[in-house]
Order: C-alpha cells, then structure tokens, then sequence
C-alpha cells in the first residue's frame, strides 16, 4: 500500500509562485534532509501520520479548487510523493510540487509545476543544492531564490549566469530579513528578467499558517 507521511491538507490562497492569490489545496509532507536558517515550516520535519493515496484524495476533494500544491518538509524525500502526483494529475488538478533542488527531480510528472527553491548562502545549506536539477527544469516551472541578504542576491546573480534556465524565475525576500523594496531596487538595478515574489500569505495574516 502507498502510504505518506503527512503533515497536514489544508485550503488557502496560495502565496508564493506564479499562481500566487489562487485559491489552492496544499498537501503538506512531513521530514525534510535540510535545516535551514530561514525556514518557517520547522513543524514539518517530524510527525506520523500515515495516509493512503486514497484517503489523502477524499480530504483533497473537500475543496472547490483545481490547484493543488504539494509542499513539505521535501516531498521528495519520500518516494512514493512521484505516486501523489500522478494520482493527483489523473484527478485533473492543475499540480505544483515546492521542492529544494537537493533531490534528483528526474521521473516526475510530466503535468507537474516544478517550483524549485536553490538554497542561497544565508540558508546554510547551498552546499545541499544539486544544480543539474536547473537543466532538466522546462518552461512551465519555475526556479526560485529566497534572498536573505545583498550577499545571497549577487550569488543568486552568478548562479542564473552559471546555469541558464527556460523556467520561470523568481527572487523572494526573507521576511524580516529584507524588505521586498530592497530586493525590488537590486532588480531593477541590474537590470535582471526575474519576478519579484512576496509572500502573500503573511502579507495577509502573518506567520499564522495557512489563513
């Protein structure tokens, strides 16, 4: 039997990527390899509670809403997350998967929406990243960078300059680290084709999960 280890099935707005503000499913895995410094779902890197496929899917279908976005934690760090996915595309769900790039992302869905988040300098753990992920990213995904510091956005600058990509790309501020107008000034000063993404779940009701 497929089982999963999640954490929680909850319906918001979504607040990050390019679907940002529409009402979405998330499926969030618990256990996550990384730690680090900046992370706002620490309460995913543990928990037991095993579900089916078939059970997860009766709680996805409670919302009226074709996204679904499954998160973690790292949803790859347990393999039956690739049998998640197909289940959820032959439900007909729009799907996005939020992964860190430290795990080979060969064999998902092709359907899938790959949101892929290179850990930056400030993180800790940008010795974890495996940037041949960035080559096997396609159009419709997207390649994100959480930026903590000016430090994290020149490396950020270098990284798009070492390995170009076809996906959409996407800087993001620490909350609290720096504010969206700093990042948005670095933009706009270089002069770089990226979206500047905020956080707009905690625009909307802070560090509070969800809604």
């Amino acid at each position: 039997m497929s089982n999963l280890n999640i954490n929680e099935i909850f319906y918001s707005l979504q607040g990050e990527a390019i679907e940002v503000g529409l009402p979405t499913v998330f499926i969030r895995l618990n256990g996550c390899p990384l730690r680090c410094n900046y992370c706002d779902t620490k309460y995913a890197f543990k928990g037991n509670n095993l579900m089916t496929i078939a059970q997860i899917l009766t709680e996805v279908k409670k919302y009226a809403t074709s996204y679904a976005c499954v998160t973690g934690g790292e949803p790859l760090a347990q393999i039956n997350s690739h049998i998640l996915l197909d289940a959820l595309v032959a439900e007909d769900y729009q799907v996005s998967l939020e992964t860190s790039g430290s795990i080979d992302i060969d064999g998902i869905n092709e359907s899938v929406s790959i949101v892929m988040d290179i850990k930056t300098p400030s993180s800790t753990e940008s010795k974890k990243n495996k940037y041949n992920n960035i080559a096997k990213l396609k159009s419709k995904d997207q390649l994100k960078f959480v930026i903590a510091s000016k430090t994290d956005f020149d490396w950020s600058v270098q990284i798009l300059g070492k390995y170009p990509t076809v996906a959409a790309v996407l800087f993001s501020p620490v909350f609290g680290a720096i504010t969206p107008t700093q990042l948005a000034d670095w933009i706009l000063d270089r002069q770089l084709n990226v979206r500047l993404q905020v956080q707009l779940h905690k625009l909307l009701w802070g560090d509070e999960k969800g809604r």
